[in-house]
């Protein structure tokens, strides 16, 4: 009986270990059988299994609806769970799809087959899990410790999305980023890929020895997670302006993430068709923050405004962007 009435962060423990075994399992399912041998996804495939992945968060959505509408599931701020989670969820799924175009720059960096990529970003969402635990972890401390934490964030948002308005993007170097750098001065490194493998035994060009070489599959898995970690400075403010309930903000943002790595293989081969959805998403940032300081001045803004309000945003982008680049010329994800 204590474990069901142990609790962790505010939550039941069981629903931390039943969420967290969920994801284990489809990872599993993943790497396992969909993913055991080495080869390319098609747009397809990436497609249905990204429409599992996100048909499977809808579900676990509908549930959280239900436990808080039945009185099973509270949340610590008082907010509408079911709303929160979705809110978040498309926050974050909007906002990963900005991830896209900077994973495809490092895989061509490391020059990293297709048939290679899939088994990287799906070991490296098990980075991500507990990265992100990590970042909301301590956010949730600081916010509960010093509530205006959360006048820094809607301050942050604010200026993230105004920077997205008025800032155009430059063009990324990633021989120049500070990890990789960083990596092949402190690191062996082969300058071959060795199929899957993170890491292989070659010959000490100095001494003979056999010794452990990272591969640039390796580099390209560190890589991302860093740049996953960046961009969640973005989200998880973002999310915790909605809500400060800790589980429904790691759900929400993993069940996004999961998605993710199974859409990335039709989103790389048009991701310029979606020019114009981080104007959508500077937007969502900005109105989100204003948000924070109309609820502490004004009063609570309806989470189901705060919900339809998003939406609408992120399909208002999402749309433009494909007019606009209606007749554009596909770019190979090769």
């Amino acid at each position: 009986m204590e474990f069901f009435s142990a609790e962790w962060l505010g939550k039941p423990l069981w629903m931390w270990k039943g969420f967290l075994a969920v994801v284990l399992v489809l990872l599993a399912f993943d790497l396992g059988v969909l993913n055991r041998k080495d080869k390319e996804m098609g747009i397809a495939q990436s497609l249905w299994l990204s429409a599992f992945y996100i048909g499977f968060a809808m579900l676990y959505g509908a549930g959280i609806w239900w436990a808080y509408e039945a009185g099973e599931l509270a949340t610590s701020d008082g907010v509408h769970a079911g709303v929160a989670y979705f809110t978040g969820f498309f926050i974050e799924k909007a906002l990963s799809i900005d991830n896209v175009f900077v994973i495809s720059l490092i895989f061509t960096y490391f020059a990293i087959p297709r048939a290679y990529q899939y088994r990287a970003l799906v070991w490296g969402i098990i980075g991500v899990i507990v990265l992100r635990g990590l970042m909301i972890g301590l956010g949730a401390a600081l916010v509960q410790q010093y509530s205006w934490v959360l006048y820094i964030f809607g301050a942050f948002l604010i200026v993230t999305g105004i920077k997205m308005l008025v800032v155009p993007e430059g063009e990324q170097d990633i021989s120049k980023n500070p990890v990789v750098t960083f990596m092949r001065k402190h690191m062996r490194v082969s300058d071959e890929l060795h199929g899957q493998k993170f890491f292989v035994k070659q010959p000490d060009p100095k001494t003979g020895a056999m010794v452990r070489v990272a591969t640039p599959l390796f580099l390209a898995l560190v890589v991302i997670n860093i740049a996953d970690l960046i961009f969640a400075v973005d989200s998880v403010p973002a999310i915790f302006a909605i809500t400060t309930d800790t589980f429904i903000v790691y759900t929400a943002n993993i069940m996004a993430i999961l998605g993710l790595r199974a859409l990335y293989f039709a989103l790389a081969a048009m991701v310029h068709r979606f020019n114009y959805l981080k104007y959508a998403l500077a937007l969502v940032l900005v109105f989100i923050g204003g948000k924070i300081f109309w609820n502490q001045i004004v009063g609570k803004v309806d989470p189901a405004i705060s919900l339809g309000v998003t939406l609408a945003m992120i399909a208002g982008g999402i749309g433009w962007s494909m007019w606009k680049t209606r007749k554009d010329t596909p770019v190979s994800a090769h």
